[in-house]
């Protein structure tokens, strides 16, 4: 009750202070202290007559923008990533075909090889089952032409005999057979026996042999000489002409060496085909 009494006057004040407003403001005063002096009122109530807030003029501030939840950390390790897969070794370049096989060439037995030595070999010098060399000066070819043993290419040979001159009458033997051919860095079999091979006879002059052969005419002249005569003098002369007689002998029975100079020919006869 003593709040109404208190809001008696100001209400009676504010009415003759607008007592210049239209009839609106008027009853709208009048409704007001209606209001006020018949709205029931607590006097226990505390009072709060903080002015109201005034409207801020300032554009609310944008919210800010939600954040997505952090996603719990995972205990669990990952396995590690595979190993990127190694690229494919580029397939190999094919192996270059072989060159064709060279066909096989020929010769048939009976086919002559001419040949000329290489070093000189003499009866001195070498014995049978020795070997010496010959160069092939012609090329062997097959029946359609073509070569099998090029010329140059090498014949071993193996001295099958050598034998000196005994005499005059006797000129020596020489015989050779042909065991391998060499050529473009290949050697290969051959089998063939010379028909052919030049030689020289070289003496070899009197030795102790052949000088008693000479004593021995001598002798024999000079006995015939004193038979003849009777006298000393066809002794002298006997023994002349036996001496004579003698040294010719020796001469024609002396031995004499066979010698095969360097660039000998020397013909070769295949005794079975050759084929390279």
């Amino acid at each position: 009750m003593r709040v109404l009494r208190f809001m008696a006057p100001i209400a009676a004040a504010l009415a003759l202070a607008c007592g210049k407003s239209n009839g609106s403001d008027v009853a709208s005063q009048d409704s007001l202290g209606r209001d006020l002096s018949l709205a029931p009122v607590d006097t226990s109530a505390a009072l709060h007559d903080a002015p109201a807030a005034e409207p801020s003029t300032e554009p609310a501030p944008a919210p800010a923008p939600a954040r997505s939840p952090t996603p719990a950390r995972s205990t669990t390790r990952p396995s590690p990533a595979p190993p990127p897969a190694a690229s494919p070794e580029p397939a190999p370049a094919p192996a270059p075909a072989p060159p064709p096989a060279a066909a096989h060439r020929s010769v048939d037995a009976g086919t002559a090889i001419t040949l000329a030595a290489i070093d000189s070999f003499t009866t001195q010098t070498h014995k049978p089952g020795e070997t010496v060399t010959a160069r092939v000066t012609q090329d062997v070819k097959d029946a359609q032409g073509r070569t099998v043993i090029p010329a140059g290419a090498t014949v071993s040979l193996t001295i099958v005999q050598l034998v000196v001159s005994e005499n005059k009458a006797d000129s020596g033997k020489v015989e050779l057979r042909a065991t391998k051919v060499s050529f473009g860095g290949e050697s290969h079999d051959l089998d063939g026996l010379s028909t052919q091979v030049g030689y020289e006879l070289k003496g070899r002059g009197v030795k102790a042999g052949d000088a008693a052969k000479v004593g021995a005419g001598a002798v024999a002249g000079a006995v015939v000489g004193r038979v003849l005569s009777g006298k000393k003098k066809g002794a002298v002369i006997g023994g002349v002409i036996g001496a004579a007689a003698g040294t010719a002998a020796a001469i024609n029975s002396a031995d004499r060496d066979v010698v095969v100079a360097p660039g000998a020919k020397i013909v070769v006869k295949l005794s079975g085909d050759f084929t390279s």
